[in-house]
C-alpha cells in the first residue's frame, strides 16, 4: 500500500516551467497531427488530383503518417531510456517541425507522402516523452493535475488547427504549425532533465533491460496490453463515432447537413475540457482506476445516446459528440498510469509506443466497421465495435495495478 496521507499541495505548484513547455509542445504536436486530416482535400485538390484520386491517394498519405507513429513511437521511447526524456522532446519536435514546414512548400504527391511519414515520424515523441518527464518530476501528489494541464493545453491545438485552416489557406497552415514548434524549440533550452532519470543512468549495472523484454516478459507485456487496452475506447470514438459524424447523422435521419468536421471539432473542444477534469477527479479521488472508470462509463453513456437515443436534430447532435469528447478525455490520465506502471530504464519505451499505438488501433476498429456496415447498418456497426472496446478496456482496468501515489524511482529487473 501507498501512503497517501501527507496534506495534499496546491494546484498552483503544478504550474513550473517544465509543465507549461510540455503543454504547449503538446499542443504543437496535436495541432500537426490532425492537420493533415483536415487540409487533405484541399491541399490534394490544389495539387491536380481528382475527387477519385484524393480519396484513393489521401488514405495512402494518412498512413505513411501512421507508419511513422507506429515507427517513432518505439524509436523516441528507447532514444528516450537511453539519452533522456529532454532529448526526446527536443529531437522529436525538430523532425515534425521542419517536415511540415517542408508541406508548406511541396508540389509532387511522392514528396508529401514523404514528408507526413517523417512529421509521423516526429510527432510519435512527443506525448510520450512529455508525459514521462511530468510524472518523473512532479511529486506524486501532483502528477494528476499536472496531466490534467498538459492534457487540455495540448488539445486545444486540435481547436486551432480547425480555425487555422478556416483563416487561412493550407501552405500556411502547415508554415504556422511548424514555425510554433521551432519557437518551442528555444523556450526548451531551460527545460532540465528528470532526476529520477539521472539517478537511473548512473545506478544501471553492465546488465541494461533490453526494450524488447516488454514482449518477451510475461509481466511486462501483460502489463503493456492492459494500458493499451484502457485507452480503446478514447480514439474508437475520435476515428469513427467522430470522423464518421456525417454517416452517423444520416442514419440517424436527420435531415440537415452534418460536416464530419464540424463532429470531430466538438469532440475536441469536449476533450480539451474532460482531460483538465480527469486529472482533477483523480486526484479527488486518490485514485487512477476509479477516475479512469467513472470516465468510461460516461463515454458508455454517450455512445448508447448517439445510437439509440432518438437524436433528430443536427444541434443535439453536437451536444452528444461534446459529451463524448468530454467522457473520453482521460487520454492524459492513462498515459500518466502507464508512466506508473513501470520502472524508469523502461517508461519512456512504454509510455511513447503506447501512446502511439492506442492511436494506430484506429487502424484495427476502422476495418472491421467498414467491415460489418454493409450487413448491419453504420449504427449497429458502431454499437458492436463500441461494445468490443469497451469489453476490453474494462477488462484491462480491472487487472491493472493501482498507481495513485507510487514513487517512480524504480527500475525493471
Amino acid at each position: 500500500m501507498h501512503s497517501v496521507t501527507s496534506p495534499e499541495p496546491k494546484f498552483s505548484a503544478v504550474l513550473t516551467i517544465p509543465v507549461i513547455v510540455v503543454s504547449l509542445g503538446y499542443f504543437v504536436d496535436v495541432y500537426d497531427l490532425l492537420l493533415f486530416n483536415i487540409v487533405r482535400v484541399p491541399s490534394l485538390k490544389d495539387l491536380g488530383l481528382s475527387e477519385e484520386e484524393i480519396s484513393r491517394i489521401g488514405a495512402n498519405i494518412y498512413n505513411w503518417q501512421q507508419a511513422g507513429l507506429l515507427i517513432g513511437g518505439f524509436l523516441w521511447g528507447i532514444l528516450g531510456d537511453k539519452l533522456g526524456r529532454r532529448s526526446v522532446l527536443f529531437g522529436s519536435i525538430l523532425t515534425y517541425s521542419i517536415a511540415n514546414i517542408a508541406c508548406g512548400f511541396t508540389h509532387n504527391i511522392e514528396f508529401y507522402s514523404m514528408l507526413r511519414f517523417i512529421a509521423g515520424l516526429g510527432l510519435a515523441g512527443e506525448l510520450g516523452a512529455g508525459i514521462t518527464l511530468i510524472a518523473e518530476i512532479l511529486p506524486k501528489e501532483l502528477r494528476g493535475y499536472g496531466a490534467s494541464v498538459v492534457a487540455s493545453v495540448g488539445l486545444a491545438g486540435a481547436v486551432a488547427a480547425f480555425f487555422a485552416v478556416k483563416l487561412t489557406d493550407w501552405r500556411t497552415a502547415y508554415f504556422i504549425g511548424g514555425g510554433m514548434g521551432l519557437v518551442l524549440l528555444a523556450l526548451r533550452v531551460n527545460v532540465l532533465e528528470s532526476i529520477v532519470f539521472n539517478k537511473s543512468l548512473e545506478n544501471r549495472g553492465s546488465k541494461p533491460v533490453p526494450w524488447w523484454t516488454i514482449f518477451t516478459n510475461w509481466s511486462r507485456f501483460v502489463r503493456y496490453i492492459r494500458c493499451m487496452g484502457i485507452g480503446l475506447p478514447t480514439y474508437m470514438v475520435i476515428g469513427i463515432y467522430s470522423t464518421f459524424g456525417n454517416e452517423f447523422a444520416k442514419a440517424l435521419g436527420i435531415a440537415e447537413e452534418v460536416p464530419a468536421g464540424t463532429c470531430v471539432l466538438y469532440t475536441y473542444i469536449g476533450v480539451v475540457t474532460g482531460d483538465f477534469f480527469s486529472g482533477i477527479l483523480s486526484q479527488w479521488l486518490r485514485s487512477r482506476k476509479k477516475a479512469i472508470l467513472l470516465m468510461m462509463g460516461m463515454t458508455l453513456a454517450g455512445v448508447v445516446w448517439l445510437i439509440y437515443g432518438g437524436i433528430s436534430s443536427a444541434s443535439t447532435l453536437y451536444i452528444c459528440y461534446a459529451w463524448l469528447g468530454f467522457s473520453i478525455g482521460y487520454i492524459a490520465m492513462f498515459l500518466t498510469t502507464t508512466a506508473e506502471q513501470f520502472g524508469t530504464n523502461l517508461r519512456a519505451t512504454v509510455t511513447t509506443s503506447v501512446a502511439n499505438n492506442v492511436r494506430a488501433t484506429v487502424l484495427l476498429t476502422l476495418p472491421l466497421f467498414q467491415f460489418l456496415k454493409p450487413d448491419l447498418g453504420v449504427l449497429q456497426a458502431g454499437a458492436l465495435v463500441g461494445f468490443l472496446c469497451f469489453a476490453l478496456a474494462l477488462i484491462s482496468l480491472s487487472k491493472m495495478e493501482e498507481t495513485y501515489g507510487k514513487e517512480l524511482d524504480y527500475e525493471e529487473v
